[in-house]
């Protein structure tokens, strides 16, 4: 029971890809945190493979057998990270939902700060990055992506947050609404606009195995924060035809002044002011054509209406979830 005398359910939502080797401690860390909150709460563990190729479902089939609040979603095939996620978070029915990734860089520790939080009277409670086992470029370009997106978007974002965060019920029930196909659910959270706190942590080195994220991976996620939630890109076109504009401009007066020079002589007739606005044209005309292709594209991606996930099997499902007081 809670110091103030409320018993939560509370969902732990993980998404796993490829991570066989380091699942176990994973486990073990995450159910040391998991014992102590049940003396007060009901806690369930929602495990996502998201179409790992390794022996990570059949690890997590022996998880969910000897845990009674452990339960395994196994999707078709690997539809990303940001899709796990939500298939964790359209699962889950508890009074808080805790996402983390199974990897050991988000500390299971600080689950019980977090719902100390939400009993504060938090919303949300977000996780940020204060040191990370990274190196120079990666925290470079995660910096200055942050700080792109404050520029351009209408939606503020903390820097350094990750996917490790709290969510009370109303949180998770107007996410369950949005069923865009791009997702960022950073953002997403973030637009929803509850009662947040931001909790510092420093990430920690990875149990075992590589990133999942490979720099493909990273543009992509980059590009659907982008074009998600900002249409500013939109408006570059208008800037670099203006920018051109100016630049025929500027070409015009310098060929004026060899004609009033009496210099007319030195330029080849036709030829430079020719080329000159066929490249401005050209170039004012791809931007723009491909910055509305871009968003053409997420169009036809959404309208298509097509799940974000699908589910191939559902492992250890726990009507009444252990831990606390019994349900009245």
């Amino acid at each position: 029971m809670a110091a103030d005398g409320r018993r939560l359910t509370i969902d732990i939502v993980v998404p796993l890809y490829n991570e066989e080797q380091g699942l176990g401690e994973f486990h073990r860390r995450l159910m040391d945190v998991v014992t102590l909150l049940r003396r007060a709460h009901a806690v369930r563990i929602c495990y996502v493979d998201d179409g790992s190729v390794d022996g990570t479902a059949y690890e997590l089939a022996k998880l969910a057998d000897d845990d009674t609040g452990t339960t395994v979603l196994q999707l078709t095939r690997n539809f990303g990270h940001q899709a796990a996620l939500t298939a964790g978070l359209d699962h889950a029915a508890g009074d808080v939902v805790v996402t983390l990734d199974g990897d050991g860089q988000h500390p299971p520790e600080l689950i019980s700060e977090m719902i100390e939080l939400h009993l504060a009277g938090y919303d949300v409670v977000l996780t940020q990055r204060v040191s990370a086992p990274r190196t120079r470029v990666k925290r470079w370009t995660s910096r200055g992506f942050y700080r792109l997106l404050a520029r351009i978007g209408d939606t503020p974002l903390t820097d350094g947050s990750a996917d490790y965060r709290l969510l009370a019920r109303p949180v998770v029930e107007a996410l369950r609404r949005m069923r865009e196909y791009h997702r960022f659910l950073r953002g997403m959270v973030a637009w929803t606009g509850f009662r947040t706190v931001v909790l510092p942590y420093a990430e920690q080195p990875r149990i075992a195995g590589r990133a999942k994220y490979s720099l493909g991976r990273m543009l992509r996620f980059a590009a659907d924060a982008t074009f998600s939630f900002s249409l500013v890109p939109l408006g570059i076109a208008i800037v670099v035809g203006i920018g051109f504009l100016l630049l025929a401009v500027a070409e015009a007066i310098y060929v004026l002044s060899f004609w009033f020079l009496g210099r007319q002589h030195l330029l080849v007739p036709g030829w430079s002011s020719l080329m000159f606005m066929i490249l401005i044209v050209g170039a004012s005309l791809m931007i723009a054509v491909g910055l509305v292709g871009i968003y053409v594209g997420y169009i036809f991606q959404e309208v298509k209406r097509r799940p974000v996930y699908l589910v191939r099997s559902v492992r250890g499902v726990a009507d009444d979830p252990p831990g606390g007081d019994p349900a009245p």
